[in-house]
């Protein structure tokens, strides 16, 4: 080891001016231990100018001078050399050094100072003692401020995407055998366990933020990685134990499913069901985020079977196997090795992580074998127990721990360590740019180094092998709203690694023989012919494999898909017998779902993998009626399945050809499906959902626009029959949308009447207007629906609505038929003698001035019944008024003669209008009166004077305003000031 120092040099730039910064830099045994650089830059990276100082040494060597340590320059000096040599020193650096000089003499002449009792002196350009720890320098306080730092901008400003490079850092260093990448893993930890946010969601019971969380799993597959390193020594794995344990123990601490476990008590373990199923969730130990670590302490590399499968690619079974030895090779001689799936898939990852991707890969290969001789044997099995199963309908689940969304991710991890082996390694292929848009990787087939028969078989099919097997593996769904997202998560990242293979005939093959063998697979397949009830849906890997295999063999893909597309969790509640998992209900009541958190993901998954066959099944009549029969059969959202009618429609009718009949149908069945789905249930999409229903089947062609109106009430409400289908139906547009002849024409005209009589039999209030609308031009028709507009005023319409017809009439030029409903539209309402803005007063005004045009004997018919109805003064004044302005029926009927003559107010009919005008302006100023307050004073006179000019439209009116005049000042002269008013104006 030695000794480096040098003299950088920055040069100027547009902004800065040239800087010079003196470097040092110790070496021991080929590694850098200790730097320091008068930049005093603080990253947990060297800084520039220390890289360029090494760079230079190592490209330059003869260009450094070597020197010997400073010590052995100085033992050559004579007694005057080494005075000149320090007060030379001490001259060149006076200001820095000449305090720690003075103190140094102070020393050296004490006898009894600390400086004297040691042998020698230090010097810093010696090499170390060769028992000295030697290891890369690693600014550890750098290292905890920055961690410190991204962690409080939570997520923010990139922070995760450092903190994640960090962890890759503590990977290459591993990678490297560098001995700093444990400990640099042990500072970011105790920052992470310092996150002052944990007992804060602790107290709160909230589960950490996503981002947080993803980041802490990666620290605990991490630590796994550290305590599996093959060649670590027994007092370092104990130490990283004792932390691990300390750490594991601390109430902060994250819990492996990513809560802190009070999602929601546990409540349902009471339940009968519970015992001998489910551990019962307090006796259940705690595992934290460290616990696989902890448990990884415990496993070694002595076993002599895995010492020879990681040493070797030729290890074989001998050629007689001794007892005991079949279980440690298959039939082909290659060696099995079988340990608990994920615990062997962490091995691969720690020696993948700790530079031996030889070894990782031979690992590797074993497990393969062994998961292929499990899948022999379980296929096996299940022949023998085939019938009773399908009889039962139902299985007990194999796998209670789940391969995808397992903490140490055991498919990702072997899949990687395969395809890393296949990469093409392409020309600066480390220039990615900045937004990460890096290209695919490019693969090529690497032939299993194998010491059997050559049997062809590479490591890239290898891992598209095990990437099938591991994500066709049936497993249960496990607990909890993190761990369950973390299934969806892991199942898209292997499928992003699998589409980024290209299928070639050797993949097609692979993928073919494990799709056939999935499909077979029984309870041991997530695509078995029969599942458990809780078991994890495969939706979105089926999706994968239809599009994989479509171009290949269809008929397997369809085969594949249209078994996936089941979602048996929503089918029924749990048979009896079935393994259920108590922990999943959400109450002590056993309810029909378990506590699925991520349904509505799986839900439009199992919609999308809907779509895919649809869009693929176009123009084949067949494979779309089994792709249909699938939908109707297993989705059972109407939103959803309007969402694939719509995609169907998209996709059946292109913008720049012809449209496709086949799915066009598909498309008008799923509508029609929804609509009967949604018709007597509330859905804010009905409108829109119903409009588009008439759309497609328009598309489709006229006759399922009559087969949608002769069936209208399986379909739609009345009010949506008329208003919007039957309206629709007839409108321009689609007359012209579908060019129609004048058959067709009338025969769709006469199926939207006879639906627009039905509906006004049924909801006369909401339809009868759109009922008549519809019937217009056709006489009988029309005449129908005006009977059962009369037949159910009396009952069961409102004023509004009779008042609305009666208009409709009058503008349809059927001014008697208008007049008819406005008299029956008049004994429904009622108004009080205070509603002088009433909205029915204007349609009040209406009905008079339509009789009164209409002649004296409608006039007369209509005034009591005004009468009995309207109690308001003002508005029987305005009433009055009008009809003594012009003279009655100018309408001018045919057949009736007309006086001309304005009509008197001292004869009938109008004499009873004006008696009831009097009579109301006394009411209502009785009423008044009782509590007016003085601001109301003024408004009260001027109404008196409007009530003075109806009273003095009667022949004694003077004389009967006088005395209503004097009565009020009699009642209320305790009001003083308004009678004072009263007097002013009155007299």
């Amino acid at each position: 080891g030695f000794h480096l120092s040098g003299t950088v040099t920055e040069p100027a730039t547009a902004t800065e001016p040239e800087m010079t910064y003196k470097v040092a830099i110790s070496f021991d045994r080929c590694k850098i231990t200790s730097v320091t650089c008068g930049c005093g830059n603080k990253d947990i990276f060297y800084c520039a100018h220390v890289v360029a100082l090494s760079l230079y040494r190592i490209r330059k060597p003869d260009q450094v001078k070597l020197r010997l340590p400073i010590s052995e320059t100085l033992f050559q000096m004579n007694r005057d050399q080494l005075q000149k040599f320090v007060q030379y020193l001490i001259t060149a650096h006076h200001t820095e050094v000449l305090p720690t000089a003075q103190k140094l003499a102070d020393e050296i002449l004490s006898s009894n100072s600390e400086i004297n009792q040691v042998h020698g002196a230090p010097d810093p350009t010696a090499g170390a003692s060769i028992d000295d720890e030697n290891c890369w320098h690693l600014d550890e306080e750098q290292v905890r401020e920055q961690v410190k730092l991204f962690l409080s901008q939570g997520g923010y400003y990139g922070s995760g995407k450092q903190l994640n490079s960090m962890f890759a850092k503590v990977r290459e260093m591993l990678r490297m055998r560098d001995s700093n990448g444990a400990r640099m893993l042990t500072l970011i930890t105790e920052q992470f366990m310092a996150d002052p946010r944990l007992s804060l969601w602790r107290q709160q019971g909230t589960g950490i933020t996503e981002k947080c969380r993803q980041l802490w799993d990666e620290l605990g597959a991490l630590w796994v990685c550290v305590v599996l390193n093959p060649h670590c020594k027994l007092e370092e794995k104990s130490c990283w134990l004792r932390q691990l344990r300390k750490w594991g123990e601390m109430d902060v601490c994250p819990l492996e499913d990513g809560n802190y476990g009070n999602e929601l008590p546990n409540i349902t373990n009471a339940l009968t069901q519970s015992s001998g199923h489910s551990q019962d969730s307090l006796a259940r130990p705690r595992r934290t985020v460290f616990t696989r670590a902890i448990e990884g302490c415990d496993l070694h590399w002595q076993d002599s079977h895995l010492q020879r499968i990681i040493s070797s690619d030729f290890y074989v079974s001998p050629s007689y196997q001794r007892e005991g030895e079949s279980l440690l090779f298959n039939s082909q001689g290659q060696p099995l090795w079988l340990e608990h799936v994920p615990t062997a898939c962490a091995r691969v990852d720690a020696l993948r992580s700790h530079g031996y991707p030889r070894e990782a890969l031979r690992l590797t290969v074993a497990i393969i074998n062994t998961l292929r001789l499990q899948q022999q044997r379980q296929l096996e099995i299940y022949k023998h127990q085939k019938k009773e199963l399908l009889q039962r309908g139902a299985t007990t689940i194999t796998n209670l721990e789940g391969w995808v969304g397992h903490p140490l991710n055991p498919i990702g991890c072997l899949f990687l360590t395969l395809t890393e082996a296949c990469r093409l390694e392409e020309e600066n292929c480390l220039e990615i740019s900045d937004a990460g848009d890096s290209k695919p990787p490019v693969y090529q087939h690497v032939p299993v180094a194998t010491g059997s028969q050559d049997n062809g078989e590479s490591y890239l099919s290898l891992a598209l092998e095990v990437a099938l097997m591991g994500m066709g593996q049936q497993r249960v769904m496990p607990e909890g709203l993190y761990a369950q997202d973390k299934v969806c998560r892991n199942e898209e990242q292997i499928i992003a690694r699998l589409q980024d293979l290209e299928l070639d005939p050797v993949l097609v093959q692979t993928l073919r023989k494990q799709c056939i063998l999935l499909l077979e697979g029984g309870p041991f397949s997530g695509l078995g012919e029969v599942i458990h009830r809780e078991s994890v849906p495969m939706h979105t890997f089926a999706k994968y494999l239809f599009s994989a295999l479509l171009p290949h063999d269809a008929d397997l893909a369809y085969k594949l898909a249209l078994r996936a597309m089941r979602l048996p969790v929503l089918e029924t509640t749990a048979p009896s017998g079935d393994v259920t998992h108590p922990h999943h209900l959400v109450s002590v009541v056993p309810s029909r779902y378990p506590r699925w958190f991520t349904l509505g993901h799986l839900e439009s998954q199992q919609c999308e993998l809907a779509s895919t066959m649809l869009t693929a099944a176009k123009g084949d009549m067949l494979r779309l009626r089994t792709v249909l029969e699938a939908i109707q059969k297993n989705i059972h959202s109407s939103s959803l399945i309007f969402k694939l009618a719509q995609d169907a429609f998209k996709i059946a009718t292109p913008a720049d050809s012809n449209s496709d009949t086949t799915l066009l149908n598909v498309a008008l069945e799923l509508g029609l499906q929804v609509m009967r789905m949604t018709l007597s249930t509330l859905n804010w999409r009905r409108r829109e959902m119903v409009r588009w229903l008439v759309t497609c089947a328009t598309e489709v062609g006229v006759r399922a626009l009559v087969s949608i109106l002769q069936s209208w009430y399986s379909l739609f409400t009345p009010t949506e029959a008329t208003s919007i289908v039957a309206a629709t139906v007839m409108s321009h547009n689609t007359i012209l949308r579908l060019s129609l002849d004048y058959p067709q024409r009338e025969e769709l005209a006469s199926c939207a009447r006879t639906l627009a009589l039905q509906c006004a039999m049924k909801d006369p209030q909401n339809c009868a207007l759109s009922a008549l609308t519809l019937c217009e031009k056709d006489h009988i028709a029309f005449e129908t629906a005006y009977q059962i507009v009369i037949d159910a005023a009396s009952t069961g319409m409102t004023y509004t609505q009779l008042f609305t017809i009666a208009r409709y009439m009058e503008h349809r030029g059927y001014p008697l038929r208008a007049f008819k409903l406005a008299s029956l539209a008049m004994t429904h309402l009622n108004l009080a003698y205070n509603q002088d803005t009433h909205p029915a007063i204007n349609d009040v005004l209406w009905a008079c001035a339509l009789s009164h045009s209409l002649g004296k004997n409608e006039l007369a018919a209509i005034i009591p019944l005004v009468v009995k109805s309207v109690h308001c003064a003002t508005v029987l004044s305005d009433i009055l008024r009008r009809c003594t302005m012009t003279a009655p029926g100018l309408a001018g009927i045919p057949g009736r003669r007309n006086s001309g003559k304005l009509m008197s107010t001292d004869k009938a009919p109008l004499r009873q209008l004006l008696d009831a005008t009097i009579s109301a302006y006394i009411n209502t100023t009785h009423s008044r009166l009782t509590h007016i307050s003085p601001r109301h004073y003024g408004e009260f006179i001027e109404f008196l004077s409007k009530a003075r000019e109806t009273f003095l439209l009667a022949q004694d009116g003077h004389i009967q305003f006088a005395q209503f005049i004097d009565n009020l000042k009699q009642i209320y002269k305790g009001k003083k000031k308004l009678m004072l008013l009263v007097r002013e104006r009155f007299g």
